[in-house]
């Protein structure tokens, strides 16, 4: 049996999208449970609106989350004559003919039909031009666009995620295939590729059942053997609606720029639409190579939740130990501009990671701690001074007192020197160290006071620390 070649097609023309990135990931999926051959195709035949740059960011896209691929990436518009001679193919069978009408033809007889509450079609038994001005079109070369002739009978496949599907051809248009400049229309293209490459397995967005019916009377046409066809689940928003814009980031770049891990993004990805079988969120790689299946692909739309998206990358953010947080943390740094001044920065990440949802968040957790400028007080810790009024300032101002005559500076010290401290004045722990927490970080919430202390450093925790007595 043939090991199964499945393919990513996007279209350079805008950005990797999630619902792309998803697709690209379920088909990468299934070639390595299978021992089968992912392939990359850029379909950048919309000259107009197709870029480089875009074609760039798709490929960076796919490299950042390991979907890698082990044919191309090909280029569609390379295939161009290929394409072309498929169409001849089918002219010379008569499965294609040329069109001759003009668009004003096509727009009377639209009008006409749509006029009487009807459904325009073009069908060639009801537009076919008499033969004589087939004949006179063609000899004074008019341009012409070349139709599939859609057989009218029934169109039916087993789909590996919805079941069985029935569309009758006679409801589907004689459609182009070839346009007046001689390049071929999306369908085309597609199921000559797709052939010429040897796909097995067509995986993608259940929005592209439509376009199936007229790829499968394609390669019937051209007499090769149909493909599998799945047809994954959409993506929707929290509200239901088709993910847009308008729900937050829909870019996979967007994502990486917020602080999202590669490994977390392609679980939270492999979970919109696929279950592994169980009650589990957190899966490994090899886990979810392991148990994919097109059978666990889910038909009900999937829910893209950020929320959840930010909660899965806290815990790969806990789990990951600090050195291979590193270059994420030190991007991130330099993108708010804020530089270490060669500090070590592994114990900081250790003692921050677990509040942490994004590396953005690490990051800015980071800077406070490196430079005092980014303090700035939330609400919470507003309402802590006002709490505590003069206390406030005098506490900090006897925690620096007792923390200054530390001369091992470690987590341990700071917090005996400071229980000590609530001993002597008899006050509550807490009412000792929360003004100390809020005097280095401008929040009620961080790792413990004396690991953060020490994280901070001698001299600026004290100087810090007296800044807010003062004021």
């Amino acid at each position: 049996m043939t090991s199964p070649r499945v393919r990513f097609a996007p279209s350079p023309t805008g950005y990797l999208h999630v619902g792309g990135a998803r697709t690209a990931l379920f088909n990468w999926l299934f070639a390595r449970h299978t021992g089968g051959t992912f392939v990359l195709r850029i379909e950048d035949t919309d000259k107009e609106r197709s870029t480089d740059e875009h074609t760039r960011v798709i490929l960076d896209g796919l490299a950042w989350l390991g979907v890698t691929w082990d044919e191309g990436p090909f280029f569609q518009g390379a295939f161009a004559d290929r394409h072309r001679a498929d169409v001849e193919r089918m002219l010379a069978a008569g499965a294609a003919y040329r069109d001759y009408h003009t668009a004003e033809e096509l727009e009377a007889e639209r009008k006409k039909v749509t006029r009487g509450g009807g459904v325009f079609r073009f069908q060639r038994k009801r537009m076919a031009l008499p033969a004589d001005e087939h004949a006179r079109r063609e000899a004074a070369g008019r341009p012409y666009v070349v139709r599939f002739a859609m057989p009218d009978g029934e169109i039916r496949w087993h789909d590996a995620v919805h079941g069985e599907i029935v569309w009758q051809g006679h409801d589907l248009d004689d459609f182009i295939v070839l346009r007046s400049d001689g390049s071929a229309i999306y369908n085309m293209a597609v199921v000559s590729d797709d052939i010429a490459m040897g796909i097995t397995h067509v995986i993608r967005g259940d929005d592209h059942i439509s376009n199936t019916p007229k790829q499968i009377a394609l390669y019937r046409a051209l007499g090769q053997p149909v493909p599998v066809f799945a047809h994954v689940p959409m993506i929707l928003g929290t509200d239901g609606k088709k993910l847009s814009k308008r729900h937050g980031a829909t870019a996979v770049g967007d994502y990486q720029d917020m602080g999202i891990l590669p490994d977390a993004m392609r679980n939270f990805l492999a979970l919109l639409g696929w279950s592994p079988g169980a009650n589990e969120e957190i899966l490994s790689l090899d886990e979810m190579v392991a148990r994919f299946t097109l059978e666990h692909v889910q038909k009900k739309p999937a829910v893209f939740d950020t929320v959840k998206l930010e909660w899965m990358n806290g815990q790969y953010l806990s789990a990951m130990p600090a050195e291979a947080l590193l270059p994420a943390v030190e991007r991130q740094l330099e993108r708010i501009q804020v530089s270490p001044d060669g500090r070590d920065l592994r114990p900081i990440v250790d003692t921050v990671k677990v509040r942490s949802r994004t590396v953005l968040q690490l990051a800015d957790q980071i800077a406070v701690r490196l430079d005092a400028a980014r303090i700035a007080r939330d609400d919470k810790a507003e309402a802590l001074v006002r709490k505590m009024a003069d206390r406030f300032g005098a506490n900090l101002a006897a925690a620096a007192d007792h923390l200054s005559r530390v001369t091992d500076w470690t987590a341990a010290s700071a917090e005996e020197a400071l229980r000590r401290l609530a001993d002597e004045t008899g006050q509550k722990v807490g009412d000792v160290m929360q003004p100390i927490r809020v005097a280095l970080t401008g929040s009620t919430v961080s790792e413990p006071v004396p690991a953060l202390l020490e994280v901070v450093g001698r001299e600026e925790s004290l100087a810090r620390m007296r800044r807010a007595a003062g004021g």
